[in-house]
């Protein structure tokens, strides 16, 4: 009896695990769960110790052991999903940016989101030009630190702090000065609004990219689904922008990803892009399918159960099972209660916190071209301290002579001799990848057409010295050369959509001899049954039914009854 007890307190201790949840502020939630725990269970766990009800804008993510990212599915269970061994890490994020930051009905909703997109702005995913890149940090210091205070913030204030993957000496004084003298006065939650609105107007707001490959000749982008349809982006630069009402079907095969898309009644497109791995595509794929359902559709109950695939093709099903955004902003109207408590956590250099992290700082090069820049994507994914893994990864790393050929910042008009926040080449081996990526090379930025025309984050020409289209310039000192190519795909070759056909055609022979079999012994156990039916009689009384019978089903169910004869006696001997 004792042991007994004891072996059934193991097995209920076997069902429980710990689960851990790194928040948007980078603290830790800890909790207990049941193996057979599904996701909804552990979402509303972490929501109700937020006291959040605006919860459907945000997921739980996690990285599985071959560094790929994925969203915790809420129907699924938590244990089947994760392919590691418990305890499980994961972390909380915003999944679906709110459109229209404002409108959120209540302020613990919009702080979360605040420290979302702050984080964005650190890890390089929020493209924006110096003068917005300067007003947007110091938004930041005014919600964290509150007004300037000269006995507490001494010259340099602004330095022991990194809002960006790296940035200038001239960006520091300016985001000082605003913070000193355009911010005073301002309350915490009038600057995270202030800094959402601002934020939420740049191209790239809502952005988590994911690495892929152009066209079959490896020209490296990256992939994001926004709140306001599918972009591309190479480099700086978007070179594709699909509106989600544009956008009719999205598939995917292994490592290959398309987007079906109606530009005009006239103009039908197909974009076809290239992942690192399967899981990555077929990640990718579900994070379009989960995002176009929630921008798009006016109600859940039009949510459809989409394939990634063609008939006769093996794919994926997958239907996305929350709210869509329309009836989140309804649920939210009729929230009635007293605003909660929020704890903010203001900016201490000490702590390890991305937004204040000692980061490298540019020293001044002279140069004599004047041009905007941007903060290009350092780190297009999440990085070591959104993956929730303590796997060691290299560090993002650029040189200081490779960013000393850049060029200036213009800032106002005026030609500075300060380098640029960060450079415009984006190698996506040098990032902490989750995702891995297929080839380690580092990219040429390249300057794309979008509809017959290139089209810049913030709509200026990057100095990187392109030239005409169709003419590539030779690599000089401290200048890449940026060719001008064509954003279009090139189609698959006769070998591949031979293949294809072929294995269609191989497929489709399989499942036709598949169904012939199970009607075939569908027929027998009708036939071999009590049914009275008369085209059964009709079978029942030909010789070769008679035949079939006593020469073939009688000694095989006389076999089967003997053998579930001996396996009930062992049992029962056991």
């Amino acid at each position: 009896m004792l042991s007994r007890l004891m072996s059934s307190s193991i097995r209920s201790l076997d069902r429980e695990c710990n689960c851990t949840v790194r928040l948007l502020d980078d603290s830790e939630y800890t909790c207990t769960i049941q193996r057979d725990a599904k996701g909804q269970y552990l979402f509303d766990v972490i929501c109700h110790h937020l006291n959040l009800l605006e919860k459907d804008y945000f997921g739980i993510r996690y990285v599985d052991p071959d560094k790929q990212r994925h969203w915790l599915e809420f129907t699924k269970s938590i244990a089947k999903q994760i392919k590691s061994q418990p305890p499980f890490t994961m972390c909380l994020r915003v999944k679906f940016y709110p459109p229209d930051p404002a409108a959120l009905k209540e302020e613990i909703t919009r702080y979360l989101v605040f420290l979302q997109v702050k984080r964005d702005l650190y890890h390089g995913r929020l493209l924006c030009k110096t003068s917005d890149a300067a007003l947007l940090a110091a938004y930041i210091l005014q919600a964290e630190i509150g007004d300037h205070d000269p006995g507490k913030h001494p010259d340099g204030y602004s330095s022991k702090f990194q809002f960006f993957p790296k940035h200038s000496e001239k960006l520091e004084r300016r985001i000082a000065d605003i913070h000193k003298t355009e911010l005073i006065g301002q309350s915490p939650e009038t600057s995270e609004l202030n800094f959402l609105q601002k934020a939420q107007r740049l191209e790239t707001y809502g952005v988590d990219p994911h690495p892929c490959k152009v066209d079959v000749s490896g020209n490296p982008a990256f992939l994001a689904f926004t709140p306001f349809g599918f972009t591309v982006l190479q480099g700086n630069r978007r070179i594709h922008f699909l509106k989600w009402e544009e956008v009719t079907k999205l598939k995917f095969e292994a490592k290959t990803f398309h987007i079906y898309a109606n530009q005009t009644e006239d103009k039908k497109i197909i974009l076809t892009y290239f992942a690192p791995t399967p899981d990555a595509c077929k990640h990718l794929w579900k994070c379009g399918v989960e995002n176009q359902s929630f921008f798009k559709l006016e109600k859940s109950s039009q949510v459809r159960t989409v394939s990634s695939s063609n008939l006769f093709f093996k794919g994926s099903r997958f239907r996305y099972s929350g709210k869509v955004a329309k009836e989140v902003m309804e649920q939210s109207a009729k929230i009635k209660r007293d605003p909660p408590e929020i704890h903010r956590h203001g900016m201490v250099p000490s702590r390890s916190c991305p937004s204040i992290t000692h980061g490298p700082r540019l020293t001044s090069v002279p140069r004599t071209r004047r041009r905007a820049v941007h903060i290009s994507i350092m780190e297009g994914l999440e990085s070591l301290r959104d993956s929730a893994h303590s796997t060691p990864v290299r560090s993002v790393s650029h040189g200081d002579s490779f960013m000393s050929s850049r060029g200036h910042l213009v800032d106002g008009g005026e030609a500075s001799t300060s380098a640029v926040i960060s450079d415009e080449a984006y190698s996506p081996s040098d990032s902490m990848l989750p995702t891995p990526v297929a080839e380690h090379g580092m990219e040429n930025p390249l300057a794309r057409h979008l509809n017959g025309a290139p089209c810049s984050i913030d709509g200026q020409e990057s100095a990187a010295g392109t030239s005409k289209e169709g003419h590539a310039a030779e690599f000089s000192s401290g200048r890449r050369a940026v060719r001008m190519v064509r954003s279009r795909p090139s189609p698959p070759s006769d070998v591949e959509e031979l293949n294809k056909f072929i294995l269609s055609v191989l497929r489709l022979f399989l499942v036709t001899i598949g169904l012939l079999f199970a009607l075939l012994l569908l027929l027998i156990m009708l036939t071999e049954s009590d049914l009275d039916i008369a085209f059964l009689r009709d079978i029942r009384k030909t010789p070769e039914f008679q035949q079939f019978h006593f020469e073939y089903f009688c000694p095989l169910r006389r076999w089967f009854a003997c053998k579930l004869r001996w396996m009930g006696g062992f049992l029962i001997s056991k």
